[in-house]
C-alpha cells in the first residue's frame, strides 16, 4: 500500500494529534500557519484544547509553565522556519530547568531540503540546528508516527526531562496514516537504584551525626518522602530555587541558596551530604561566581541522569528517580535525634541577614504576595524581587515558585509561563511577577489571559528600567548605558488588554491589600518602586 491521500482516512497530521490524545495530552499551545494546517485538522476532532499565544516564543513558555504546574509534558505547535526559531529560547529554558516540552513543527518538502531553492521559511538544515539543543526527529513516512511519539514520551517519563522536537515535511503531513492503536504503549519507567547501593547509602547516613540534604527540582513532586526522610535523619533540608515550596514552615527547612555563606557553612559543617535531584548549576550554587563551594566529594548523590552524575565528584551515586530513592531509604535507615532543627534555624537567620540591604524590602514584597494570595503559584521573570526570592524565600505551595532567573535566564518568560500554569491549575491563583522591562518582551500575551479568562495577576515591579543590570554596571565602576527603557503607561496598557488595573507603592502592606481584593479572571497591578 502506498501512502497516498485517501478520502476520509486520517492524515499524518491528524494521526499525530490522535497519538497525543492517546498519551493524555489535553492542551496544545500554538499559532497556526499554512505549514501546520494538517495538525490543526486533527485538533478539529475535539479532545485537545488549543490556546493561541501572540508569539511562538510564548507558545514555548506556555508549554513550560503548563508542564511545571501539571507535571505533564507541555506541547507546542509551530510553523516551519521562523516559528521554530522563535521557540528556541523557550526550549533552551526548558532544557536548563529539566522541563518536559514537546515541540512539533513543519518543515519543507523532502525533495527541497538542503538544496537552497529559496522556499518559504527555508533553513539550511532545520533539524540539525535543533539537534544541538535537544533530540530532533523527522517523520519521513506515516508508519513512523507511533515510534516517534513513543520515543519522546518515554524520555519524558524515564530520563532527565527537557525539550523534544518533531518535524513533519509538508509533503508527508497530508499522507494517509495507519490506524492509531487502541491503547497507549506501556509507560517507560525511570532507572531504579539497586539494593546494594541503597544499603550503602543507608549505612553512610546511619553513620553520620550531622547530615544535611540538598533538594533540587527533582524532588518537587516528592514532598512527603522528603519530609519523612528529613525527620527520620533529623537533617536540615536546603532547597534550591526549583525546589522552593517544599516543606513550607518546617523546622528542618532552609529555603536559602547554597550561594550564601551561611548555607555553605551548614554544608561544610555536616558529616554527610545527601543530594537529591539537583544538578549543582551555577545559578543555584554560585550565583555570585566567586567559587568557594564546600568540598562535596564525600556526598551521596541521586539523579535520574547518568551523565549528570558523572559531572560532580561523589562518594556514592545512585542513578534513579530522587523521590523514589528517598522513599526507599525510609525503611533502611535508623531514626536519630540530634540538633538538626537548631542548625537549620541558625542557618535561616544568618542566610536572611546576609542578603544585601536592598534585597530586604524586595523579599518583604514577595512575602506580602504569599500573605495576600496564600497557596498561589508565583511565576517569575528576571526581576529584582525574584532574584531576592531565589536567594531566600519559603513558599507555601510545593512546586509553586518557579521562574526564568535561574538556568537559561530568559526575559519575557513570565506572562506565557503564568498562562500555562493557570491552564494546568484552573483552581489556583497565579501571580506573574515581572519587571516593567521584562514585560515589554512579551506584553501581548496578557490578551491571551483575557481571552481564556484565567486567574492570573500580572504584578509589575515598575522601577522604570533594568535596575538590576544598572546596579551591576555600578558595582564594577562602569558607566550605566542602555538600562533605562521607558516603561509602559500601565493604566492605559491594562485598559487596552481589558484588564482591571490597580497601582500601589512597594510598601508590603499595600501590596498585600491589593492582592487580597476579591478578583476573578486576569488583572494587572503595578508596584511603583520608590528607590
Amino acid at each position: 500500500m502506498t501512502h497516498e491521500t485517501v478520502l476520509n482516512a486520517p492524515t499524518v497530521g491528524q494521526a499525530l494529534v490522535a497519538g497525543l490524545r492517546l498519551r493524555g495530552v489535553e492542551v496544545v499551545f500554538g499559532i497556526p500557519g499554512v505549514h501546520t494546517i494538517q495538525l490543526y485538522r486533527g485538533l478539529a476532532g475535539g479532545g485537545i484544547r488549543h490556546v493561541i499565544p501572540r508569539h511562538e516564543q510564548s507558545a514555548g513558555f506556555m508549554a513550560d509553565g503548563y508542564a511545571r504546574a501539571s507535571g505533564k509534558p507541555g506541547v507546542a505547535f509551530v510553523i516551519t522556519g521562523p516559528g521554530l526559531t522563535n521557540t528556541i529560547t523557550a526550549m533552551a529554558q526548558a532544557r536548563e530547568d529539566s522541563v518536559p516540552m514537546l515541540v512539533i513543527s513543519g518543515v519543507n518538502r523532502r525533495d527541497s531540503l538542503g538544496r537552497g531553492l529559496g522556499h518559504l521559511h527555508e533553513l539550511p538544515d532545520q533539524r540539525a540546528m535543533i539537534a544541538t539543543l535537544c533530540p530532533s526527529v523527522r517523520i519521513e513516512a506515516p508508519d513512523e508516527i507511533e515510534s516517534t511519539l513513543t520515543r519522546a514520551f518515554s524520555l519524558f517519563a524515564s530520563a532527565r526531562p527537557g525539550p523534544f522536537h518533531i518535524e513533519v515535511p509538508l509533503d508527508v503531513m497530508p499522507l494517509t496514516a495507519p490506524p492509531a492503536p487502541d491503547k497507549p504503549p506501556l509507560p517507560a519507567l525511570p532507572p531504579q537504584a539497586d539494593d546494594a547501593d541503597l544499603a550503602a547509602a543507608a549505612a553512610k547516613l546511619d553513620a553520620s551525626r550531622h547530615p544535611v540534604i540538598l533538594a533540587g527540582g527533582g524532588m518537587r513532586r516528592a514532598e512527603a518522602a522528603l519530609r519523612a526522610l528529613a525527620e527520620k535523619l533529623d537533617a536540615p533540608v536546603i532547597t534550591t530555587s526549583n525546589a522552593r515550596g517544599l516543606m513550607h514552615g518546617h523546622p528542618l527547612l532552609v529555603p536559602a541558596s547554597p550561594s550564601l555563606d551561611a548555607t555553605r557553612a551548614l554544608i561544610a559543617g555536616s558529616d554527610q551530604v545527601l543530594a537529591l535531584g539537583t544538578e549543582f548549576g551555577q545559578t543555584d550554587y554560585d550565583m555570585y561566581v566567586r567559587g568557594g563551594l564546600p568540598d562535596l566529594s564525600g556526598m551521596i548523590r541521586v539523579d535520574i541522569d547518568k551523565a549528570q552524575l558523572a559531572r560532580q565528584p561523589a562518594a556514592l551515586t545512585l542513578c534513579a528517580d530522587a523521590g523514589a530513592v528517598a522513599e526507599a531509604l525510609l525503611s533502611r535507615i535508623s531514626g536519630k535525634a540530634g540538633d538538626g532543627a537548631v542548625r537549620a534555624e541558625i542557618t535561616r537567620k544568618a542566610a536572611r541577614a546576609e542578603l544585601p540591604d536592598y534585597m530586604h524590602p524586595q523579599l518583604a514584597v514577595v512575602e506580602a504576595i504569599r500573605a495576600g494570595l496564600p497557596n498561589a503559584l508565583i511565576v517569575g521573570d528576571s526581576t529584582q524581587p525574584v532574584y531576592a526570592g531565589n536567594l531566600y524565600y519559603d513558599h507555601d505551595r510545593p512546586g509553586g515558585w518557579f521562574n526564568a532567573a535561574t538556568g537559561y535566564g530568559a526575559l519575557g518568560y513570565g506572562p506565557g509561563a503564568a498562562i500555562g500554569a493557570a491552564i494546568a491549575c484552573p483552581e489556583a491563583q497565579v501571580v506573574c511577577l515581572i519587571g516593567d522591562g521584562g514585560l515589554q518582551f512579551s506584553p501581548a500575551e496578557l490578551r491571551v489571559a483575557r481571552d481564556e479568562n484565567l486567574n492570573v495577576t500580572f504584578l509589575v515591579w515598575n522601577n522604570s528600567g533594568y535596575r538590576e543590570i544598572a546596579n551591576a554596571f555600578r558595582e564594577v565602576g562602569a558607566e550605566v548605558i542602555g538600562c533605562d527603557p521607558s516603561p509602559l503607561k500601565l493604566d492605559a496598557f491594562a485598559a487596552a488588554c481589558d484588564l482591571p488595573f490597580a497601582s500601589v507603592t512597594d510598601d508590603p502592606d499595600a501590596v498585600r491589600k491589593a492582592l487580597a481584593q476579591p478578583s476573578t479572571g486576569p488583572r494587572l497591578i503595578e508596584i511603583r518602586v520608590s528607590a
